[in-house]
């Protein structure tokens, strides 16, 4: 019963306004005609009368049916092209009220989903371009493998050639040894790209442990450049005189070391300085290793961690997969490491915490 006579919706809201209306007209009528006065002048107070109303009931059907419609519309249009930064503010207990908070919920289940749908296209787009990265580095790889092993093959097959046609026992000898030494290459080669492969795949991880780093220094180096003195350089170092710890791979520490190490080696012009330092300062211990000669060209810098990049104009050969392992192991750890060019020489470094 009560929510028959009940006015929330429009409808009978705009029944009761009219019959109200309708009564007051009548009513007004009447007392209009019994008034003394004139019966132009009662006619023209009616009249006046039935404007004033009419100006109200204008005036209430626009606050609480036009306005309504209007914000409605105004919010559909908003949601036509995606906005949906405001809601509608209807506050009314009717069927717009109640449309309009099903148009905020709608706007706010669309919001949410087009998030998702952003979300979602963003990881498509970064996986395309993984997938796409991947596709290239692929190609990369085997066009670079394909150009890498050219070479050895083909000094391979020309000595075995060689040797069936070859009569001279001595002469077969040496090419065999060219055959085994070019064939042992290829093996480094493939074991090395593997052993990069599976650090960047994840595939192995580091096994780190606590260790006296300037012992170990000391070991590699003297090792690479004591024990194995070629070239015609002036070595110098710097080192702590005290032991410094530190937690890591050291199997793959020493990989990195041996690659920048040797890298100066190679690279260290005749007569010229290699320079070992290691540093302690601020809870972190900075290695760098320094040789004087040919600078690398600013362009190229960034280049040189790359797989198989090797300067044309170096005098010695390499894999070219070196440095791109040793960067591989230092960015594994979250370790800053770079090269820089130097007044007359090329510097490498990286930087480890130190354990107390």
């Amino acid at each position: 019963m009560k929510e028959q006579f009940s006015l929330r919706t429009v409808r009978k809201k705009l029944i009761m306004a009219s019959k109200i209306a309708g009564i007051m007209l009548m009513i007004s009528y009447l007392i209009s005609m019994r008034l003394p006065l004139g019966e132009d002048i009662s006619f023209l107070l009616w009249i006046a009368f039935v404007i004033f109303m009419t100006m109200v009931i204008d005036y209430l059907l626009g606050r609480f049916i036009s306005a309504p419609i209007s914000k409605i519309c105004e919010m559909a249009h908003r949601a036509a092209r995606l906005d949906f930064s405001l809601p509608c503010k209807i506050t009314s207990k009717n069927e717009f009220g109640e449309l309009a908070d099903n148009l905020n919920k709608m706007s706010e289940n669309l919001q949410l989903a087009l998030e998702k749908l952003e979300k979602t296209n963003i990881r498509l787009e970064e996986d395309v371009r993984k997938e796409r990265k991947l596709l290239n580095e692929r190609k990369e790889l085997t066009d670079r493998l394909s150009h890498e092993m050219k070479t050895p093959i083909g000094v391979i097959r020309a000595y075995a050639e060689g040797i069936q046609d070859e009569m001279d026992e001595e002469k077969r000898q040496k090419y065999s040894e060219i055959i085994i030494s070019e064939t042992e290459r290829m093996g480094r080669l493939i074991e090395t790209l593997l052993d990069l492969s599976a650090l960047e795949n994840g595939a192995v991880s580091l096994m780190p442990e606590r260790f006296d780093f300037v012992e170990f220094v000391e070991t590699v180096a003297g090792r690479l450049l004591i024990d194995m003195p070629e070239g015609d350089f002036e070595l110098q170092y710097e080192l702590p005189e005290h032991k410094v710890f530190v937690v890591t791979d050291k199997m793959r520490m020493e990989q990195v070391l041996n690659n920048f190490i040797v890298n100066a080696k190679k690279n260290v012009s005749p007569k010229g300085i290699l320079r070992l330092s290691l540093m302690e300062q601020d809870n972190m211990l900075h290695f760098s290793v320094y040789n004087q000669g040919l600078s690398i060209p600013p362009e190229k810098l960034s280049k040189i961690w790359e797989k198989f990049y090797r300067d044309k104009n170096a005098a010695y050969s390499g894999s070219g997969l070196g440095l791109a392992i040793a960067a591989q192991i230092l960015s594994m750890q979250n370790l800053e490491y770079g090269a820089e060019n130097l007044s007359d020489g090329v510097r490498f470094f990286f930087s480890i915490p130190v354990i107390k």
